[in-house]
């Protein structure tokens, strides 16, 4: 995913960027959308919960988890290289 910092003047033309934002271009054509880090994280957790057996507070901890090994070193331990 792409990283795009924020100004303080642009951050206060998305409104405080606390509720959905159409982004257009100069000619009024529209080129995405932004939606808040809470609404975001709704969103994305209802659409994990509704394919997943697990419940939205194992999938959001799950998400959290900094832990982990490198794919490589998994397959070396399974025999596979």
């Amino acid at each position: 995913m792409t990283r795009l910092t924020l100004d303080a003047d642009l951050r206060s033309k998305l409104n405080g960027l606390d509720e959905p934002v159409e982004v257009c271009d100069e000619t009024g054509q529209t080129v995405g959308h932004f939606l808040p880090s809470s609404l975001y994280d709704e969103l994305f957790y209802a659409a994990l919960s509704a394919e997943s057996p697990h419940s939205k507070e194992e999938l959001r901890s799950r998400h959290q988890e900094t832990r982990g090994r490198p794919l490589a070193e998994i397959w070396r331990d399974l025999g596979r290289t």
